[in-house]
């Protein structure tokens, strides 16, 4: 396994509640072939009703708020796994190399195979993959990182006249990335896993950390690194030509001087990040057919027509 010469995946995240599942949304919008594995326990479905999650005014039943979520990732492009997870090992080395190394995930198809060390994820069911970045998102404990080997990871404390040892909820920084290359906590975490929608909200700054460094291992200079996942009109682009010489400018701007990169690389990586800031602008009729569709799916969950009015046809009850 340490010898392989390519991960299964680019991302492995373990847990699929709100923080795993946010996460994902990021990184598989982004291109990363991510996968989420979902089976353990899971603070969210103890809770008998969601009121304070954003965007359902009405509230919603934790039954149909997984399956939102769960679609969510699989739309994105993430592989949703029922299983659960055993173990995280470290494998490889500094020459081991991502899947899809030509024009690979994340879409830049300038982008050169990604180097470092990787993890080994096995499952209760006995099948292991691999992953140049793991994502722990498990808000009740982090036992399947143990053999990692990191004793930094785990505090020791007194109750009820035993000493029990679990996880150090401070171990990642407030973005998520750890010590050890590669692996980022977004749960468990102080102060935050306490309400589902700051869970989601960590995921998905913990998922832009994976894609920032994603991004840095593959040339981008530091200042460019970070991607923002946002659509804009394309009204707004007026004359393509000209935003696409401003986006080269601007990204020449923020090379740093002492940057050692070939310039043909660098070319390649501006040319690509002129490309992806392109793709967010969208067309009017994108946008509506991308809402109908949304409509549908949403629509699909509640078990209503996209186009009913049911709901605000009914009187009080």
């Amino acid at each position: 396994m340490a010898d392989a010469a390519a991960f299964d995946y680019d991302v492995a995240i373990v847990g699929g509640g709100p923080t795993g599942c946010s996460a994902g949304v990021f990184t598989g919008r982004y291109g990363l072939d991510t996968v989420v594995f979902d089976r353990g326990r899971s603070s969210l479905q103890r809770c008998a009703y969601l009121e304070n999650y954003l965007g359902f005014p009405g509230g919603v039943d934790i039954e149909t708020f997984y399956g939102l979520i769960h679609d969510h990732v699989e739309a994105a492009g993430c592989d949703l796994v029922s299983d659960l997870v055993e173990a995280v090992e470290l494998v490889g080395d500094d020459e081991t190399a991502t899947a899809d190394v030509a024009g690979d995930s994340g879409g830049d198809a300038a982008d050169a195979a990604a180097t470092g060390p990787g993890f080994a994820v096995t499952t209760q069911s006995g099948e292991t993959v691999t992953a140049r970045r793991v994502v722990a998102a498990a808000r009740y404990g982090g036992d399947f990182l143990e053999p990692l080997g990191d004793d930094e990871m785990f505090v020791t404390y007194e109750y009820d006249g035993e000493t029990r040892t679990t996880f150090d909820r401070d171990y990642a920084d407030v973005e998520g990335r750890t010590p050890i290359d590669g692996l980022y906590v977004a749960a468990p975490v102080s102060e935050v896993n306490v309400q589902a929608i700051m869970s989601a909200g960590q995921g998905a700054r913990v998922g832009r950390s994976a894609i920032t460094d994603h991004r840095l291992e593959r040339g981008y200079p530091e200042d460019l690194a970070r991607h923002w996942d946002w659509l804009r009109p394309e009204a707004e682009l007026a004359d393509e030509a000209a935003a696409r010489d401003d986006w080269r400018e601007r990204f020449d701007s923020r090379v740093p001087d002492d940057c050692d990169l070939p310039e043909e690389r660098l070319r390649e990586l501006r040319e690509a990040d002129v490309e992806r800031q392109r793709e967010m602008y969208v067309s009017d009729e994108t946008v509506e057919n991308r809402a109908e569709k949304g409509r549908e799916r949403l629509a699909e969950h509640l078990g209503v027509a996209a186009d009913s009015d049911s709901a605000s046809d009914a009187g009080p009850e």
